[in-house]
């Protein structure tokens, strides 16, 4: 029995640019943060030669082919695993509309798992790289590359996309106290509503030319934020995320609406210094910049919305179980 966990994340900074729409016209770029909400993916073998896949449905086939969850069924062909195995998906948040990253963080995980379970370890950059060729390649989702990269890699990570497909990944440090200091000061709120984030990102997958200008900004935002973190001066992230949010709601018709916005307007009167939706936009969670002594006052002028409590998180996608008694078939 192998048990991969895979972090979700937090964007600060430079969303969209890691779409290839983007990052062929110019090198993209992002700041991100893994947190310490996770997709657990426990992959056993199976005394017979069936698949069984456990999530919000059961299947139970015969071969790979026919797996329904094409998550899953692109995991098990790169990792070369044809039958007799059970699999089963957890998350310590509903997957579908969150803004977390969760479908990545889930494809980095199966992949983990799977490639452990054949007895290899897979570095972070293979991970992440395999997650975007399953998912923007071969299942065509309008996607970017920064969540494969954040839940393989972990921690606070600048990514810089390359036109030719690499990307460079680049640790922003911090001791382990300012690390605890800066992810309390950053909260998450649930918006009470869940979109599909497809729809927001292929509409700003096929503008991506004519909002260049705007795109370029929120690249900018990128060694601000960083500079902000490495030199302790936390608040500055507040305003920056505010900026980026006026100007990532350019990019698309549903990245917001009046109901989010009314919420985002009682946080900064609150005294929040700023933020945004996670995520593609439209729903999901709103990430907070809120300076501890105003924390209390924010959680009461959003007292109609659920809290989701988190710390930022260290590391990226790790076996946290493995128990193989055989070889591999």
């Amino acid at each position: 029995m192998i048990i991969t966990q895979t972090p979700l994340r937090i964007s600060f900074a430079g969303g969209g640019t890691d779409l290839k729409e983007f990052y062929e016209m110019e090198d993209g770029k992002v700041i991100s943060s893994a947190i310490d909400k996770y997709i657990f993916v426990i992959v056993s073998e199976r005394f017979d030669e069936k698949i069984y896949i456990n999530y919000t449905k059961k299947e139970i086939v015969d071969s790979v082919d026919d797996i329904q969850h094409e998550l899953v069924r692109e995991a098990m062909r790169k990792a070369g695993i044809e039958n007799g195995v059970e699999v089963t998906m957890l998350a310590d948040i509903p997957s579908e509309g969150s803004g977390l990253g969760s479908s990545s963080s889930l494809t980095v995980g199966l992949l983990n798992a799977f490639y452990i379970y054949q007895g290899e370890q897979v570095p972070p950059e293979r991970l992440a790289r395999e997650a975007c060729e399953i998912e923007i390649d071969i299942c065509g989702k309008p996607i970017g590359k920064q969540d494969q990269y954040i839940a393989a890699f972990g921690g606070i990570r600048e990514f810089t996309f390359k036109s030719n497909g690499d990307v460079q990944v680049e640790k922003v440090k911090l001791s382990p106290s300012e690390f605890r200091r800066l992810g309390s000061e950053l909260l998450l709120f649930y918006t009470n509503k869940t979109r599909k984030s497809s729809e927001i990102l292929t509409e700003q997958k096929h503008s991506t030319r004519s909002k260049r200008d705007y795109l370029h900004q929120l690249k900018l935002f990128v060694p601000q934020v960083r500079n902000a973190i490495e030199s302790h001066q936390y608040h500055i992230i507040g305003e920056i995320l505010h900026e980026s949010w006026q100007v990532k709601k350019q990019l698309a018709s549903k990245i917001t609406n009046p109901d989010i916005e009314q919420m985002y307007e009682m946080a900064l009167s609150a005294g929040a210094l700023g933020g945004k939706v996670a995520g593609a936009g439209g729903g999901g969670f709103l990430l907070l910049y809120v300076p501890r002594h105003k924390q209390e006052a924010v959680r009461n002028a959003l007292r109609e919305y659920r809290e989701l409590p988190f710390y930022l998180e260290q590391d990226g996608s790790k076996v946290i179980f493995n128990l193989r008694r055989y070889p591999a078939r």
